[in-house]
């Protein structure tokens, strides 16, 4: 039986619109963002399967292009619909950072960053770059590196706040471990960085690490 035999009433579109997304399954958004099925799979059996296959529906959206295309049913147009999907997400979550000081809406900010960096294989250092009002002018992935590891360069971040004409920074890494704790190597980078954004008088404001749910701030720690 295909998802068009399905009670109207039942069908995950059809649901959304009388009771709101919060009241559908994680199976039922999924299949909303697929469409439709693939041959002997209607669209929610596929859905079904992706979530069992990766666990989650986070899963699924951290899958790469490889992971995902491996599966049957699963071709590059549909891979590009979910990455476009949760590009979508991380926009809508970094809007107030342009609206507003960073420091006005923390937990905004910490939303942002749990959705650039948190589900990254290998570690990735970028930089907030704001304004003198400390909004954000851009979010930078700067430097990329194995799974626990990143080379981390303070001229090549001098250059490209110059660049931005940034007034202030937020330093941020994720650690792919899942430990949010800062290692020595991330306090002396720290250290490094600040002395390097003086000489061009920008202030480094905070330096936040990205750990699955969590994110470390190094100046509520002290560690600045």
């Amino acid at each position: 039986m295909t998802l068009h035999h399905w009670p109207l009433q039942e069908r995950p579109r059809e649901r959304l619109l009388k009771y709101g997304p919060q009241q559908l399954s994680d199976t039922e958004l999924l299949a909303i963002i697929l469409r439709s099925g693939t041959r002997g799979l209607t669209v929610l059996e596929l859905a079904g399967a992706l979530l069992a296959h990766f666990s989650s529906l986070r899963g699924v959206i951290s899958a790469s292009s490889h992971e995902l295309c491996a599966l049957p049913g699963i071709g590059k147009a549909r891979y590009c619909e979910l990455q476009a999907a949760m590009e979508i997400c991380r926009r809508q979550l970094a809007e107030p950072l342009y609206k507003r000081s960073v420091f006005h809406c923390a937990e905004d900010a910490k939303f942002y960053l749990r959705a650039e960096l948190r589900d990254l294989k290998q570690e990735v250092f970028g930089v907030l770059m704001l304004d003198s009002q400390h909004q954000l002018i851009m979010f930078r992935k700067l430097f990329s590196g194995t799974i626990n590891a990143a080379a981390v360069y303070p001229r090549e971040i001098v250059r490209q706040v110059i660049a931005d004409h940034a007034a202030a920074i937020i330093l941020v890494h994720n650690h792919p471990s899942g430990n949010p704790t800062p290692s020595e190597a991330d306090i002396r980078l720290t250290r490094d960085i600040k002395h390097a954004m003086a000489l061009v008088d920008v202030e480094v404001l905070d330096h936040f690490i990205v750990a699955d749910n969590q994110v470390c701030s190094l100046a509520q720690q002290g560690l600045m």
